[in-house]
């Protein structure tokens, strides 16, 4: 197994609208990019609600009324590291709402390779990367249906 560094919260938005889910685009060096919802680590004295809050302002230009904790998962991301390595992280999910006049744009502060901010369809999920994968099932159900911590995703 891989050399595995200190474990990291990280906090993400499910945002749905009509048959849509809010996505952060990326794109890479190497020419590959990938989906991913709004979010990332809380800042030291920051609980969860007031990171994923601070997240989504600073990527997605907008406020977010957080509803519910729906799902937490443990997950080994790699990590572009000589040599390689995993980052351990425990992820939440929080169903969130924007505003009904949102937009989607770039918020003031987006991730390092963050391109764009869209609306992707649920039912297109399954053929784009998206990240983690592990939640991009779970994203169409109800949250009743799945059990709230997942164990293990990918």
């Amino acid at each position: 197994m891989l050399p595995i560094s200190k474990m990291r919260n990280v906090v993400r938005a499910l945002i749905v609208r009509d048959g849509a889910v809010l996505v952060q685009h990326k794109s890479y060096e190497d020419g590959s990019g990938l989906y991913t919802m709004p979010g990332g680590a809380p800042d030291p004295g920051e609980t969860l609600i007031e990171g994923l809050q601070r997240e989504c302002l600073e990527e997605i230009g907008s406020e977010v009324e957080v509803l519910e904790l729906v799902h937490v998962a443990d997950l080994f991301k790699p990590r572009d590291t000589d040599p390689p390595s995993l980052r351990q992280q425990v992820e939440f999910l929080f169903r969130c709402r924007v505003p009904d006049d949102y937009v989607p744009h770039n918020g003031h502060h987006p991730d390092k390779h963050q391109d764009d901010v869209l609306w992707l369809m649920i039912s297109e999920l399954p053929r784009n990367d998206f990240f983690p994968q592990g939640f991009s099932g779970l994203i169409a159900g109800s949250p009743a249906d799945n059990p709230v911590y997942l164990g293990m995703i990918e």
